[in-house]
């Protein structure tokens, strides 16, 4: 499935630009952060490579067949959708639709609710979780079926602490178990505590794309330095 790499990908809408040329290769290992400010693009790059948005130009290419590399990933939104059931009936959802027995899918289900502290709502309706507890079901409803690539939008920014560190525990599991993590985040500190690499945009263009400490360090524009600042980048 990896190398993932992007050739020269724009996005636009009607007459505006909203990402690139954006040239790109993505190894299989560790948690990609994107970060940039507000409009930078992030949730257009996350959703391009998820083939939820259409390329304008350029071109997307896995090691493995388009369809091959589809069936191996899953996407987290910002907000979390829930299906109107169950905690447990919308852990097992993903497992159920690729024809996983509903036994083995349930006790499936009842290790991932323990993972994200949910054992006790099991039975509840998940559309009337806190807002925490809900992505916590998203992320795990994701990461059940074991895929090659998980893609984030800013997961955890409407979270208290607690519930954003239960999240960043479990993707850091995940990581380490073999499953890519692409993530955007406004958060600095959670990319700093995360990130092995760090994508940065602004205004749509990549600015650079490499190892944490790297971009942490030495910043590569006035746009990076503001931002690493915690001022308002314009």
């Amino acid at each position: 499935m990896f190398p993932l790499s992007i050739s020269r990908v724009e996005i636009s809408v009607k007459s505006k630009k909203l990402l690139g040329p954006i040239n790109l290769v993505i190894n299989e290992k560790g948690i990609t952060v994107v970060l940039g400010a507000n409009g930078s693009g992030k949730t257009t790059l996350l959703e391009a490579l998820h083939g939820l948005r259409k390329l304008s130009r350029g071109k997307l290419e896995w090691s493995v067949p388009n369809s091959q590399a589809a069936q191996q990933q899953s996407f987290v939104f910002q907000s979390p959708i829930m299906l109107r059931r169950s905690v447990i009936e919308n852990l097992i959802y993903p497992l159920i639709v690729r024809r996983i027995s509903k036994s083995i899918a349930v006790e499936e289900a009842k290790l991932w609710a323990q993972k994200i502290g949910l054992e006790n709502k099991m039975s509840q309706q998940a559309p009337l979780l806190s807002g925490g507890e809900m992505q916590a079901v998203a992320v795990a409803r994701a990461l059940i079926t074991k895929p090659k690539m998980l893609f984030l939008d800013e997961p955890t920014a409407s979270l208290d602490g607690l519930a954003k560190k239960t999240i960043e525990e479990i993707l850091i599991i995940a990581a380490k178990g073999g499953t890519k993590i692409i993530m955007s985040t406004h958060d600095l500190g959670q990319a700093k505590r995360l990130a092995n690499d760090i994508i940065y945009l602004h205004k749509g263009i990549l600015e650079s794309h490499g190892p944490k400490e790297d971009f942490l360090n030495s910043p590569p524009s006035d746009a990076a330095r503001q931002f690493l600042a915690g001022d308002i980048v314009i």
